[in-house]
This record gives C-alpha cells, structure tokens and sequence, in this order.
C-alpha cells in the first residue's frame, strides 16, 4: 500500500473520526462550560456563558439550541440552563479531559498560555492517548523526583534543542 495514502489533514483526520464523534471542539467546550458553572451555581444562564466563553449571547443561544437538540442540555427560552444526565455524563468527562492535559503539560514544565496550550490538545487526542497521558500524570505524582531529573535534564539540553 502506498504510505503516503495514510496522511490526511487535520481535518481528515476529524472527519475519519466523524462516526465516534458526537460533539465538534465547539460544542465540548460549550458543554465543558456549562458543566463547570453548572458545578459552582448548579444552573447557568445563557448571558453567563457567552460572558465566560467571550461570545455574543445571540451565539450561546444558537449552541444551547443544537445541544439541547442532542438531548444534552434542559432549556427553555430567556430560562435557565440544566444538563440532562448524557450532558452531565458528557461534561464529566471533558472536564476530566481538561485536567488530565492541564496536569500533564504542568507536569513537562509548561507554565506560558497553558490555557490556551491546554484547549488545542485537549479536542484533538484519542482516549487511548488521554489513558496514557492519564498515568504518566500518576506515575509522576508516585515518583515526584523523576519530574525534577526532566527539568535538570531540559535545563542541560536547552540550548541544544531550539525549534
């Protein structure tokens, strides 16, 4: 088989996982929101999501519409914000994806737009990987000294390996 027939585009690659997908990066991030006000106040209003996400409240209404279309969310015009349990189901999970890349780049010394760094991974990795990322994070919280030998040893390197 010709291996260049194997590389896609990033895109080709989401759209070759269309069929395990059930949310785009936008919706999860809309959900993950909404789960973690949802935790702190126990509701949301849609003025309060558009505020946390920076968009216009026009725009959080259109997504609360298709998620609540996908049985995700409880919501009824100018009303408050409910998840459904699939949608709190769902929201754990993105929630826990989130931390797990967060810890995980902390982990490698990432401390600059970590947020930012965080949000591109986090939509774009395999739950096998994510497992994976899941118990380096644990390995390292066993064996805290090994995250110290990795930043003496990118302290050595650090000169020698600019990209």
């Amino acid at each position: 088989m010709d291996k260049n027939r194997e590389f896609h585009t990033v895109r080709g690659y989401q759209l070759l996982d269309q069929n395990h997908r059930l949310l785009t990066p936008a919706m999860e991030d809309y959900l993950e929101m909404i789960y973690r006000n949802i935790l702190l106040e126990g509701y949301m209003r849609v003025n309060t999501l558009a505020d946390l996400l920076n968009v216009r409240p026009s725009s959080a209404t259109k997504m609360v519409q298709k998620l609540t279309q996908l049985g995700l969310l409880k919501y009824e015009k100018y009303g408050i914000i409910l998840l459904t349990e699939q949608g709190k189901n769902i929201g754990t999970f993105l929630l826990k994806r989130h931390h797990i890349i967060e810890k995980f780049l902390e982990n490698i010394g990432i401390s600059d737009n970590i947020l930012v760094e965080t949000e591109l991974i986090e939509h774009n990795v395999s739950k096998s990987t994510l497992r994976c990322i899941d118990m380096l994070n644990e390995f390292f919280n066993v064996h805290p000294h090994l995250i110290d030998e990795f930043e003496s040893f990118k302290l050595k390197h650090s000169s020698t390996n600019e990209l």
